[in-house]
């Protein structure tokens, strides 16, 4: 029996949003709080790089401040106001706007929505084995392995 064929193109509401976090506390998860992805990438087949569909209420950030080892980013902004915050400070993004973070740059960074509206965009990411995500504001550190990330301390213990 020949698996069911994925449809090369959807309507992104009709994927499912992820809330929360998969981060291993309480703490660190509320970080996510107020975030909603539709992982447009899982649903149309896609295996070498994610696209996810994001929605951010007013207050929510996207994750803790992060960067990748091996994964580059990619940010493009469709709706709503993001504060980007990075080593060097803070940048207003506005729908049109775009971000990029290349694998390997030890520069943290995430989103927050302080805005008065929700704010929409689109997150891309490849999918290279061997990924490290580290938090510079955080202990915590993770390691991609099948299916996702699993989370240690910076001294590397397991959570």
């Amino acid at each position: 029996m020949r698996p069911t064929p994925i449809p090369p193109a959807l309507d992104p509401d009709s994927v499912p949003a992820r809330t929360g976090s998969t981060y291993p506390t309480e703490a660190f998860r509320r970080a996510a709080q107020g975030r909603a992805k539709h992982a447009l990438g899982d649903a149309l087949g896609l295996q070498n790089f994610g696209v996810n569909l994001v929605r951010l209420e007013p207050g929510a950030m996207s994750a803790l401040r992060h960067w990748h080892t091996r994964q580059d980013e990619f940010i493009y902004v469709l709706e709503g106001e993001l504060t980007l915050v990075t080593e060097s400070g803070e940048q207003c993004l506005h729908p049109g706007h775009c971000a990029g973070f290349p694998a390997g740059q030890p520069d943290g960074h995430h989103f927050v929505n302080r805005g008065g509206a929700v704010a929409v965009y689109l997150e891309v990411g490849d999918r290279l084995p061997g990924d490290q995500a580290h938090y510079p504001d955080a202990d915590l550190e993770a390691r991609a392995v099948r299916g996702g990330y699993g989370f240690f301390h910076k001294d590397g213990t397991a959570y």
